[in-house]
């Protein structure tokens, strides 16, 4: 318990804390001189066994040095870490300018976003999904839909039959790819006891040529709402919801008549122009391309469910009322995000889908 001893222990402690290069090195040292079997906490446990008149001194002069030695172990770890963080700045560092090599974010198809979204507005009007099969019997496809015996769509050239037409020989009813959602309205009102309101999204099929404006294979999405007491002011109002919801609260529609097999009345749906809001009608100085100065868009057909429908489809015409509408979902994507050519649409390039992102 020496004087010249205590110091001796204090500054190889010192010593040793000064030649650590490194935290792991430091950590050895501090061990080896602060631990419970370092010398001086043996020379701190020997002061107990002191006589009572050098206790005093004895832990005066080993305090002192062990304060000295933890100091010298804080001042050096503290110089330590700040060496540690700056070379991980400099050994670490990314160059956020160089090429990335990680694999590109994928994009959903828009048509598929697209038609979810306008299911969703149906949806949140208190609307179901409703889902029916591609390959659909002719029944379904026309027959249930008033469409009669000689309907030019029901003829080979603009229905893919996947058995023969209805009357052919050996065959007693056709089987088509759904030449639109319709047979799934016709479904749900076989299925269901009214009220019935849902919303028909899906592929249909048609014997078209594929170009910029057409294709064989595309989507529609139908609604059917059928209960007492609707009339032709609350097919308005759905469809103006629709369009807000879509395109903004400023939009509007109108109705052309027209004529469908399958309702009666009957109209075409026309929506103002969501460029030109209008505008660009009677005004050549600022002509709209979308809509081609006319100031409206034409969408679908729509309409009162047509009385026939209702009775081949086991609905009492006489107490239930219904409205029905359908557009294509490729066209309204081509208006709402300018595309030109349909092709685009469908043959899968990732640079088309690729800017909608993965909107979910």
């Amino acid at each position: 318990m020496k004087p010249e001893e205590i110091e001796r222990m204090r500054d190889e402690a010192l010593a040793a804390f000064a030649a650590a290069g490194d935290l792991d090195a430091l950590q050895e040292a501090k061990v080896a001189h602060t631990g419970g079997t370092s010398p001086l906490a043996l020379a701190n446990r020997e002061i107990g066994a002191l006589p009572p008149q050098a206790k005093a001194a004895a832990g005066k002069l080993v305090g002192q040095a062990r304060g000295a030695v933890n100091k010298a172990l804080a001042t050096r770890q503290a110089e330590l870490e700040a060496d540690r963080d700056a070379r991980v700045l400099v050994e670490e560092a990314v160059d956020v300018t160089l090429p990335y090599d990680r694999v590109p974010a994928g994009a959903r198809h828009p048509l598929t976003t697209f038609m979810e979204r306008v299911a969703d507005v149906f949806v949140s009007m208190g609307y179901e999904i409703a889902e029916g099969p591609e390959v659909e019997a002719e029944w379904f496809n026309f027959d249930a839909l008033n469409f009669t015996p000689d309907h030019p769509a029901r003829q080979m050239q603009d229905t893919f039959f996947v058995q023969g037409p209805k009357g052919t020989e050996g065959d007693e009813s056709g089987v088509v790819l759904r030449t639109h959602t319709s047979p799934v309205q016709a479904r749900a009102m076989l299925d269901r006891e009214p009220p019935v309101y849902i919303v028909c999204p899906g592929r249909v099929y048609r014997t078209d040529e594929l170009d910029a404006t057409h294709t064989p294979v595309f989507h529609q999405i139908e609604l059917l709402a059928i209960d007492e007491g609707l009339t032709m002011a609350d097919l308005k109002g759905t469809l103006d919801h629709m369009v807000q919801a879509l395109f903004g609260a400023e939009m509007k529609t109108r109705l052309r008549p027209n004529y469908f097999p399958f309702t009666e009345p009957s109209a075409e749906m026309d929506m103002l122009c969501y460029v030109c809001k209008g505008e660009s009608v009677g005004n050549p100085d600022r002509p709209c391309r979308t809509c081609s100065s006319e100031g409206w868009i034409e969408l679908g057909g729509c309409g009162m469910v047509n009385p026939r429908v209702l009775v081949a489809c086991g609905v009492d015409p006489e107490k239930y009322s219904g409205f029905a509408f359908g557009f294509g979902i490729e066209r309204m994507l081509m208006f709402r995000h300018n595309v030109e050519d349909m092709r685009d649409i469908v043959e899968g390039d990732v640079r088309f889908t690729r800017p909608f992102g993965m909107e979910i």
